[in-house]
């Protein structure tokens, strides 16, 4: 297994839910970690959370331009993450069409332009954090069924392209992380609990089971064009 220790780490969505817990899983294994996220108050929040000493950056990954201007002035890193989107979900006879393009812009143009601007050590790695629905599509979330697919084909390529850059993607099933505070917090227990019971797990997942399993393939020298499913059985049960 290859150590974290004093390796440069960049978590993209590193202010909240699975972005922050694998910037938290790296540093405590001896990580440089830098957070990017488009919300500098979310960042300083973050970092507050962390109690431990990273950098933030304000980064906005469907900004090219920014985005390669961005990685033009930093030092190559050793690991990327991305675990940054913004998807909004509906059926496709439903959902707006420019909602629909924010989702694919947000999750697969952002992802494949961080791969396209990035610098990388020699044999570093790309976690895309894509989801399960690639797998087990439901017909009130096609598009985002669609743009995990194709994150996760994407992710393929570019392990050949980048060689020996390798790269992977990580599919959560339903993760506990603030994305659901919208429901309240009876709604929220009442989807949880409903949820688990349909799982072959029995529970939902929490960020620290993703960041348990990014740290895996950053630190696995063999792994690469990879997809680690952490769903709880969601795309068999």
């Amino acid at each position: 297994m290859t150590s974290l220790e004093n390796a440069r780490v960049l978590v993209i969505g590193g202010s909240s839910g699975i972005g922050l817990a694998t910037a938290r899983a790296a540093a405590a294994a001896g990580a440089e970690v830098v957070i990017a996220s488009r919300s500098a108050k979310k960042l300083e929040a973050a970092k507050q959370d962390m109690g431990v000493n990273v950098t933030t950056a304000v980064l906005d990954i469907t900004d090219a331009e920014a985005l390669e201007a961005w990685f033009g002035a930093a030092a190559s890193f050793d690991h990327i993450v991305v675990s940054a989107a913004q998807t909004p979900t509906g059926p496709v006879r439903k959902l707006a069409l420019d909602d629909a393009r924010k989702a694919v812009d947000s999750k697969f143009w952002g992802a494949y332009q961080v791969a396209r601007a990035a610098r990388f050590s020699e044999r570093g790695t790309l976690t895309l954090v894509s989801g399960f629905l690639s797998e087990r599509p439901s017909a009130s979330s096609v598009l985002q069924g669609a743009i995990n697919a194709a994150l996760e084909a994407l992710a393929r390529g570019l392990a050949l392209e980048l060689s020996p850059v390798r790269v992977n993607t990580v599919s959560p099933g339903l993760i506990d992380t603030p994305l659901w505070n919208g429901l309240g917090d009876d709604g929220r227990t009442a989807m949880f609990d409903k949820v688990s019971k349909s799982l072959p797990a029995k529970t939902v997942g929490k960020p620290e089971h993703i960041a348990n399993a990014v740290l895996f393939l950053m630190t696995t020298p063999f792994a690469t064009g990879s997809n680690v499913r952490v769903d709880g059985g969601g795309a068999i049960g």
